[in-house]
């Protein structure tokens, strides 16, 4: 994309560390996966690209999701909220898994009883994946 094209970035209402939480979201099921931060450079990346590019705060770093674990989303649609300060993105996740710990969804805990109980099985060990 040229300069041009990226003055949709301009749009969005940055937090002060220059980011957008990003929800990734299945296109099919409408089952929320997981949430990540983008920069500018990811969200630029990820429009280009169709698929997802986050900021990993703790590595301070681009993070191309499945790079290692082969795990891709392939961006089907960006939404931006009415406030412009959250991303929804409707993908498809390659090899069915979203989360590092080898299940669909990072949100794999329900809240029972006053506690979190894990609701969803591990589908890949992540010693596979990540080996």
């Amino acid at each position: 994309m040229t300069e041009n094209n990226m003055a949709f970035l301009d749009e969005i209402a940055w937090t002060q560390e220059g980011l957008i939480p990003a929800i990734a979201q299945d296109a099919e099921t409408g089952k929320v996966l997981m949430m990540a931060w983008m920069n500018r450079e990811a969200l630029a990346e990820t429009a280009t690209s169709q698929y997802a590019v986050y900021w990993s705060r703790s590595r301070k770093a681009i993070w191309r999701k499945g790079e290692s674990s082969g795990h891709r989303q392939k961006v089907i649609e960006l939404r931006l909220d009415c406030d412009a300060d959250v991303i929804v993105m409707r993908i498809e996740q390659e090899g069915g898994i979203a989360c590092h710990t080898g299940r669909e969804s990072c949100f794999y805990r329900t809240f029972q009883d006053g506690q979190w109980s894990v609701a969803d099985p591990v589908l890949k060990d992540p010693k596979e994946i990540y080996s």
